[in-house]
């Protein structure tokens, strides 16, 4: 079967929800315990403890916030204001660049550095939305959706499952086939955009890489006929770069590659939740979402198409000041790069509170694995002088 002829039925059991199924779904979301108590401790956390009469209130809460909801437009509408409220609660600044390189009459695949469960994507995603953009489908991980009202939500926010815990070898390749074939067609068939992490799993150690696998993916849906140059173009592949002052999940990330070092590390049933929560609700400090230019060039094979997405997301990634601190904190040295956004030229004497707060937060990170958390915040400065 020729790319163009996908059969849209193979993608039952991954697609998000459609429009006709939106309103059924929410009914259902509103009426679920574990969401009312998921908003509480995000609207009203300091009230969350007293269940009954606040689950009951945010029942109520959410039936009239969602009552004109018909289709995921509608949807997204929602989120969008209560998204708008996670950033200003949680970030000093939040800027974006790069959106104006964008055509407004076709779909790209997005192919991000990942740092954070949600907010990647949301991020992007608001960025999109403000702008005036057509939003993203978004390729979450089977892991996430351990919850039904988390994979509710998920799949009424135009998110597609992908599956990581398929069991066998030939599980594995039909998922990755449908997985390929459902990019492909969202793209070229359904002109929709496609957001997709550059490898499976956050980058926790800081150093943002793709995963050649993944383009090797992309590319199983080509026929034998397209050059792969030609196939790369019919994606529009954009790079993205989005990029954190501060990381709420530091710590938690710097103990599992300890633990994970020492082969002790196991996770949780539901510690991707966790994950989730901490990283919308934690301080970040600014925020800058870097969309790069749209892949057009002759790119002949899998690891060439993966070094350029590297070479744009290196290229584009705002370094905040505490990536430098940190950096002079590993390697007793500061290199003449600009931080911010816009940028400016690096100036110690400006950023003396910002060094006493890393101090402080880094110090109060078990001394087992403090270094890995010192060096999450170096490594886009690796990154970047490897790519000067």
């Amino acid at each position: 079967m020729r790319a163009s002829e996908l059969d849209p039925a193979q993608f039952e059991d991954i697609r998000p929800y459609r429009d006709d199924e939106v309103r059924p779904v929410l009914d259902r979301l509103i009426a679920d315990p574990e969401m009312s108590h998921a908003v509480a401790h995000f609207l009203v956390p300091k009230l969350a403890r007293l269940e009954g009469p606040v689950a009951w209130l945010v029942r109520q809460f959410l039936r009239f916030e969602l009552r004109k909801a018909r289709d995921v437009r509608g949807v997204q509408e929602v989120i969008a204001k209560y998204m708008d409220l996670v950033v200003r609660r949680t970030t000093s600044e939040f800027t974006i660049s790069g959106l104006d390189n964008l055509p407004r009459d076709r779909a790209c695949l997005f192919v991000s550095n990942h740092r954070d469960i949600a907010m990647d994507p949301a991020l992007a995603i608001v960025s999109m939305f403000k702008e005036g953009h057509e939003t993203a489908r978004i390729a979450i991980g089977d892991n996430l959706l351990t919850k039904q009202f988390a994979t509710d939500i998920m799949k009424l926010n135009k998110s597609f499952v992908v599956k990581r815990q398929a069991g066998s070898r030939r599980e594995k390749l039909q998922a990755a086939t449908q997985l390929s074939n459902y990019i492909y067609h969202s793209i070229v068939n359904d002109n929709e955009h496609v957001w997709i992490a550059q490898r499976s799993g956050r980058a926790k150690d800081g150093l943002d890489r793709t995963n050649p696998a993944l383009a090797a993916m992309f590319a199983m849906t080509k026929d034998k006929e397209t050059p792969f140059a030609d196939y790369w173009r019919k994606l529009h592949i954009v790079p993205l770069a989005i990029s954190y002052e501060w990381d709420p999940c530091d710590a938690q990330k710097a103990r599992q590659l300890y633990y994970e070092e020492h082969k002790e590390y196991r996770k949780g049933e539901h510690e991707d939740l966790g994950a989730i929560a901490k990283g919308v609700v934690g301080q970040k400090g600014h925020v800058h979402t870097a969309f790069g230019t749209p892949i057009e060039g002759d790119f002949h094979d899998v690891a060439s198409i993966a070094e350029e997405i590297d070479r744009q997301i290196i290229g584009n990634y705002v370094l905040h000041p505490t990536n430098l601190i940190a950096y002079q904190m590993a390697y007793g040295e500061v290199p003449d790069l600009p931080v911010g956004y816009p940028a400016k030229p690096w100036r110690p004497e400006e950023h003396e509170e910002t060094r006493r707060t890393f101090d402080e937060r880094m110090a109060a990170i078990d001394e087992r694995w403090r270094h890995k958390a010192i060096q999450g915040y170096a490594n886009p400065v690796v990154s970047r002088l490897a790519y000067e």
